[in-house]
This record gives structure tokens, C-alpha cells and sequence, in this order.
């Protein structure tokens, strides 16, 4: 402040400089009047005060700007002002017009106070701002999305499945805001009692039946041993569907075995907890594999969907958010799991089940089960019993993670029209997949590899992946991801994943996903 009254008194030049020039001509006025100065030598008086002035001028726009900067000083520092607000006292500072000659204005600064408004609500990164907190519950909203550009100019353009059928893949390039789910969390009446809701949209995928979703869950926590909860969840039949989504390795897509084994989301009622500080687990029962399209009253009355998960974490008790090491465990932590999942399906569960793109029960060409005449001229199923097991195993230690899992599938009792009493034999398909990964710059620059390939009777497809991940505020909120992947076969595939349905041939796409 002592700097800014120093250079103000410059301001009082150009005042004595019209003193001194007021002055000036009165004495050459006088002396012209006694005759002792000349016309001439009154104007060399002038031009040199002119020049002075003009150099004053000069050094007051300087000042100008001075002050401007010390303005902007002031604003940025913050004083509390009330009980438990945080507000901004900006300080600004009458500036005068450039060619003012006010020096009072100048050297007595008004002060002005502008608040700003009143900050609230907490911030955890991926469950979103909290934006209610009472003693009878509280309330967040967190959002999930993603932009991809996706380019599958490089598959062939046409498929022929293990029964002939040749059918056109779609060499898809464009750009789509993909997902968009906007989720509310929190507790209500007692902190114990929770309930997560949310819209869900798919839009690569609108015009299809359930592209746009309204759903959720509630669940009350007993102790750390048991919980319970009921609505709409994955069933835990295989790793990717435990509950970790979002934390990928690549932006809302999984390997073609997972895709092609795991089930789906359904309605039902399941627990969870710890059996020991190091043994977890998940069981739920629900009422088909997946309730993406599915009426109520297309549903069966059996209610026998039971999927399970048993998970071990024998070093650390603990392994992270879901795939890659974005931790970075100073102690190695490893994991072991076992899922099995069994259910009565029928053609009417199936969504969407008599177009090609269908992606629950498949074989291994991506035929689905109900599909008419596939196990005969005249036969179509219209029951099946699914059967699958699973079991995965995990690393992870200093940015660097190593994943492996093994899946068994079985398909048995068909039921339908044209099959004899001794049915049709059983379908057996197993397979497994592979994912490493290491993050090159700690937080910030993670490399990853896939692969996975399934086998049976009606084919052996198989992928490869290899992709890149930029977190750019070293958290999991935001990230780039680009990634390679090559097809053979797949025997799975929609519009809103990157693979194409009976696709061969290399695939590209990029993501900017956002998850807080």
C-alpha cells in the first residue's frame, strides 16, 4: 500500500504542471507588458511545457495500469465474512479515465465489496456433490458419460455363422455421446437404510426397446457381515459384473468371452458382506438373466435366476476398484474368486430375441438358442437350462496388474417344439481371458493388454486389445482412452459397444469419459 500512495503523488504533476504553466504566461504577460520579453521567446516557454506534459501523460497511463494490476491483487484475496459462509471481498479501486487529471481521485481509492455466492456441498470424486444433508437423510448426484469415435472400416463386410447363414456387418464410423447415466444416492430415515436410483441412457442404441432406463435399488446394512437390498443389479456371475463398473481397463466394454458368458442386470433381491476381513461375498436371486426389454408379463413364475460370488483377498484384505492398478499397492495384493449362476430361460426372457443382435445364450457363432431349425429342420426351443461357472485370479503391485479368468458354460433341458423325448444333447462351451496392465506415470499414463477366446461345438472366436489411458487430473473423474482391438468371429455384438456381431477384422475408437 506504502508503494501505491508513492506512485500516486505522481497523479499531482499534471496539476502543477497547469500551475506552472498558468504561472509561466502571467510572468510573460507582465514582462511582455514592461517590455523586457518577446512574442517568441513566449512560445518556446509553451512548446517546452507541452513536451513536459506530454511526458507526464506518459508516466500517468503507467500509473493507470499500476493501479489496475494492484486492483487485481486485491480482488483475489478472501476474507470470511458470517457464520459458517465462505464469501469473496474483492476490493476495487476507482480507476479514472486515462486522460484525468484528478488527482484526488487518484490518491483516494473507493473501496467496493461484491460477494459472491455462498459455496456448498461436499465433493467425492465419483459419487458425485452432495446437495443434501439433514438429520432425516441426505442426498448426492453423481453423473457417468462418455463421448467415443469409433471406426470399424477395417471388418469384413459379411459373417457366415457355423450353419451357412451369411449375414452383412455394419462397417460403422461415428461419433456418439454414448452413455449417460445420472445417478442419486444417499440414505433416508436412518443412515443405515440407502437407496441408489438412476436414469441410464444408451444413446447409440435409440429406437431399441429399454435405451432409456429409469432404475435402481434399495438396500439396508445390517453389520459388515450382511446386507440386503433389492431393485435392479448385475448378477455377480462373473468379475465384470460384481459391481465395478466403471473402473475398466477400457471405456464401458469387456473382452468377448466376458461378454459372451457373463449375464446381465435383472430385478431380484440379493446379500452381501464379509465372511472374514478377507473372504467376501455376493448371492442374488432374480427373475431371468436379463430384464433389458422383458414386460413383467413375459416373465415365468419360477423365480429360480441364482447367481453367486465368492471372493478372497488373502495379502492385502483388499485389491482396489476394479481392473488395472491406478493405486498403486506398495504391498502386493492379490485376489481369487468363484462365481456359479444357473437359470431357467425361456424365448420370451430373451430381448429382442429375434433379431441377430441379440446377446444373451449364444453359441460360439453368435447364434441364439432360440433361433428356429438351428438344431433341426422343424425344431425350435423354446426352454433351456443356463449353467456357468467361473473363477478369476488377480495381481496387483506397483502400477502393474495381471488378470486372469476361466469361464464354463453349460446348456441343458431344451424344451420346444419337434424335440423328441430324448431331448437335444448338451451344449458346452468354455473359454477364458487375459488382461495386464501398468501404469507408466504414476496417476496419470496407464498401457494396457487384452485378450480372450471361447470354444465349442459351433466355433472357437477369438480378440485382441491393446490401449492407452490418460488421466489428466490424476484421478479416475476424467480420462482419455484409446484403444486397438482385432476380432475373429465374434460371437457377440451391439450398438453400443465397440465389437460388431460376427465381426473379423480390426476395430478402432476413442473416449473421453467422465465419471464424478
Amino acid at each position: 500500500m506504502r508503494r501505491f500512495v508513492t506512485r500516486a503523488r505522481w497523479s499531482l504533476l499534471p496539476f502543477a504542471l497547469l500551475m506552472s504553466l498558468s504561472v509561466a504566461i502571467a510572468q510573460s504577460t507582465s514582462a511582455q507588458g514592461d517590455g523586457t520579453q518577446s512574442a517568441a521567446q513566449n512560445l518556446q516557454v509553451i512548446d517546452e511545457l507541452i513536451q513536459q506534459n506530454k511526458k507526464l501523460e506518459t508516466q500517468n497511463q503507467k500509473l493507470i495500469e499500476q493501479i489496475e494490476e494492484l486492483r487485481g491483487s486485491l480482488a483475489q484475496q478472501v476474507s470470511p465474512a458470517g457464520s459458517g459462509n465462505k464469501q469473496q471481498a474483492n476490493l476495487e479501486l476507482t480507476t479514472p479515465h486515462p486522460n484525468t487529471t484528478d488527482a484526488q481521485d487518484l490518491a483516494r481509492p473507493e473501496p467496493v465489496v461484491e460477494e459472491e455466492p455462498y459455496k456448498w456441498g461436499a465433493y467425492t470424486p465419483n459419487q458425485g456433490y452432495k446437495v443434501a444433508n439433514t438429520e432425516h437423510g441426505d442426498m448426492s448426484i453423481s453423473i457417468y458419460s462418455y463421448v467415443r469415435y469409433l471406426n470399424q472400416l477395417g471388418l469384413k463386410p459379411t459373417y457366415t455363422n457355423y450353419f451357412g447363414t451369411v449375414s452383412n456387418i455394419q462397417q460403422r464410423q461415428d461419433l456418439q455421446l454414448n452413455k449417460v447415466q445420472i445417478k442419486f444416492l444417499g440414505w433416508v430415515l436412518n443412515p443405515k437404510f440407502r437407496y441408489f436410483l438412476y436414469a441410464w441412457t444408451s444413446n447409440a442404441s435409440q429406437g431399441l426397446p429399454a435405451q432409456v432406463v429409469l432404475a435402481g435399488n434399495l438396500n439396508y446394512s445390517f453389520n459388515s457381515h450382511f446386507n440386503l437390498g433389492g431393485g435392479i443389479r448385475s448378477l455377480p456371475g462373473t468379475r465384470s459384473v460384481e459391481g465395478n463398473f466403471p473402473f475398466w481397463l477400457g471405456v464401458d466394454t469387456r473382452l468377448i468371452a466376458d461378454e459372451f458368458f457373463r449375464p446381465s442386470y435383472t430385478s431380484g433381491v440379493w446379500a452381501w458382506g464379509d465372511i472374514t476381513k478377507k473372504l467376501d461375498y455376493i448371492i442374488m436371486d432374480g427373475n431371468n438373466l436379463s430384464t433389458l426389454g422383458v414386460s413383467a408379463a413375459q416373465l415365468n413364475n419360477k423365480f429360480d435366476t441364482l447367481s453367486t460370488a465368492l471372493i478372497w483377498m488373502p495379502t492385502t484384505g483388499e485389491f482396489g476398484k476394479g481392473f488395472g492398478d491406478f493405486e498403486d499397492h506398495q504391498k502386493l495384493a492379490t485376489r481369487f474368486a468363484g462365481h456359479f449362476t444357473r437359470s431357467y430361460e425361456d424365448a420370451q426372457e430373451q430381448p429382442n430375441s429375434n433379431q441377430f443382435e441379440n446377446t444373451q445364450i449364444r453359441l460360439e457363432d453368435g447364434t441364439v438358442v432360440f433361433t428356429p431349425n438351428i438344431f433341426g429342420q422343424g425344431v425350435a426351443v423354446n426352454s433351456v437350462i443356463y449353467r456357468m461357472a467361473d473363477f478369476d485370479g488377480g495381481i496387483k503391485y506397483h502400477g502393474f496388474s495381471l488378470d486372469v479368468e476361466y469361464f464354463l458354460r453349460w446348456l441343458t433341458n431344451f424344451q420346444g417344439t419337434g424335440i423328441t423325448a430324448a431331448g437335444l444333447p448338451t451344449v458346452f462351451s468354455h473359454g477364458y481371458q487375459m488382461q495386464t496392465s501398468m501404469m507408466l506415470v504414476p496417476k496419470t499414463w496407464q498401457a494396457y493388454l487384452g485378450g480372450s477366446t471361447l470354444s465349442g461345438k459351433y466355433g472357437n472366436p477369438w480378440d485382441f486389445r491393446a490401449g492407452v489411458n490418460w488421466f489428466p487430473y490424476k484421478n479416475r473423474v476424467l480420462r482419455w482412452n484409446n484403444e486397438f482391438l482385432y476380432l475373429r468371429n465374434s460371437p457377440v455384438g451391439y450398438t453400443a459397444v465397440p465389437f460388431a456381431l460376427g465381426g473379423n477384422g480390426p476395430v478402432f475408437h476413442s473416449n473421453v469419459e467422465l465419471a464424478f
